[in-house]
């Protein structure tokens, strides 16, 4: 497992997303991207909720996942995720999926988001609430 992450989210893997050859449908990973950025998020003390609440939301602007083997159903995968860097007004999320019995490499990847103002959709700086919460978890 990737010493670089601290924290990661276990993901059963259910029928529903797998596909015709009996593995994960591709496009099913971004989800466990995602759930495991908001796990990450409640994890450092400062959720989703609360960027919304700051009246702030997140755009989705690039993401990529590589496939290193195939997951089928009912495997436990560990969605192991950190914030790799903190721009002006974006953040990176990268994201290493391993079999939780085997810790075989499935996925690799990342997201970069940016934060906006909920209302107007401008871009925004990172709150300093989140890049503390962050700091403080990563050390």
């Amino acid at each position: 497992m990737p010493n670089k992450y601290k924290y990661y989210s276990p993901v059963r893997v259910r029928y529903v997303e797998t596909d015709a050859q009996g593995h994960v449908f591709f496009g099913h990973y971004y989800t466990y991207f995602d759930i495991a950025m908001m796990d990450y998020m409640q994890a450092i003390g400062y959720s989703y909720q609360d960027l919304l609440t700051d009246g702030m939301d997140l755009l989705y602007v690039e993401s990529l996942c590589r496939h290193h083997a195939p997951a089928y159903y009912d495997e436990v995968l560990n969605v192991h995720t950190r914030i790799a860097n903190i721009g002006d007004s974006s953040l990176t999320w990268e994201f290493s999926i391993h079999k939780e019995a085997s810790h075989q490499l499935v996925a690799t990847g990342h997201i970069v988001v940016v934060n906006v103002d909920k209302d107007a959709r401008r871009p925004m700086r990172v709150p300093d609430a989140l890049r503390r919460a962050v700091k403080q978890y990563e050390k």
